[in-house]
């Protein structure tokens, strides 16, 4: 018997519970360290590496202290080198720690370390992602990701689905439409639903990815 997609979004939630930045351990909220990290794990996410690498390299950096831009700033070469080795992260780690350093002086010449600048002085969601691809190592897909995750505290950028979250959708047989989608669940669910519709997409498995 065929599911109703509230049925759908209630399994798919089931068994995906947490958004990526939970995963890498950041407290997400609007104000400047965490949205900083998130930065970070946008970063992270968007190389050709596995989503898990780039978690986990995220919460070595987290746990070395590289919590906030001016912290990431002052870091010493070797010791951000060492920080993306012991996350698996070893295929990119010298051109990351420049990019990551970059962004971090970036930051805090143009926006006072503050990202809620960057968003108050941008009028339309799409200024947003285009600031945000100022950023070094932070394209079209970073910042999706970023916008993805942040919408729960950014709700200028809500509903956000990217192409990924939507081919998620699809695989489910939900709708393809991030209005539609954003109808099935409440506005601090947003950033767990295309979470979880963007590990729905990466499933190489076979028959229901929710079965």
């Amino acid at each position: 018997m065929s599911r109703s997609h509230e049925e759908t979004v209630a399994l798919l939630l089931a068994r995906h519970d947490r958004t990526y930045a939970q995963e890498a351990g950041i407290e997400l909220a609007d104000a400047p360290a965490p949205l900083y990290q998130l930065l970070v794990l946008a970063n992270l996410l968007s190389a050709r590496i596995g989503a898990g690498v780039a978690v986990a390299t995220a919460r070595e950096l987290f746990a070395a202290g590289f919590r906030t831009p001016e912290r990431m700033r002052a870091a010493s070469r070797p010791a951000l080198v060492a920080a993306l080795g012991r996350g698996g992260y070893r295929r990119y780690d010298e051109r990351t720690a420049t990019m990551l350093r970059d962004g971090a002086q970036q930051l805090l010449r143009d926006d006072d370390g503050d990202l809620r600048r960057l968003r108050d002085a941008s009028s339309e969601p799409a200024a947003i992602l285009k600031e945000l691809q100022k950023f070094p190592g932070i394209g079209p897909t970073g910042a999706a990701i970023f916008a993805r995750e942040v919408q729960g505290v950014w709700p200028v950028l809500a509903p956000f689905f990217d192409k990924k979250a939507l081919s998620g959708a699809v695989k489910l047989g939900l709708p393809d439409d991030a209005a539609r989608l954003a109808d099935l669940v409440p506005p601090d669910e947003l950033p767990l639903v295309a979470s979880a519709l963007v590990r729905v997409a990466l499933h190489r498995g076979a028959g229901d990815p929710l079965g």
